[in-house]
């Protein structure tokens, strides 16, 4: 018979392996979800990948730096997928715009509308140590 201290350990690790099955389930549940085609045939990362691809030629250094800056605050696990995101919403408005460049308004803009709200509070924060005004903005958050 189990007793003891191997009882608890072994309790410990079945507690232990259907928690980390359960958080890796959820984060491959919420991918999969993402890579589903919508009516148009298209999933959400393969628009997020055009929209990428289409405004490359638009971005410079500073734009690119300035895109880094903001998502310092993401944890670094996330930050290239957030990264791809935003970028894909901030290519999204510049091509419904016709911009000829990527520009700070836009990539705040499209930083805006790509983020959930609750995270919005970390971006104010963020840009008001870049010194930007926010004002502007105030009908997107």
């Amino acid at each position: 018979m189990l007793d003891g201290w191997f009882l608890y350990f072994i309790l410990f690790w079945v507690v232990f392996l259907v928690v980390s099955f359960a958080i890796g389930g959820f984060f491959m549940f919420r991918k999969f979800l993402k890579r589903l085609p919508k009516e148009d045939g298209k999933s959400d990362m393969d628009w997020e990948e055009y929209y990428v691809d289409q405004t490359i030629h638009l971005w410079n250094k500073d734009n690119k730096d300035m895109l880094n800056e903001l998502v310092s605050p993401v944890p670094e696990l996330f930050r290239d997928v957030a990264k791809q995101k935003i970028a894909g919403r901030i290519g999204e408005l510049a091509l419904k715009e016709k911009a000829s460049s990527i520009t700070i308004d836009l990539i705040i803009r499209g930083y805006i509308l790509a983020t959930p709200k609750r995270d919005h509070k970390f971006l104010r924060k963020k840009l008001d140590e870049m010194q930007i005004d926010v004002s502007p903005y105030e009908s997107l958050f």
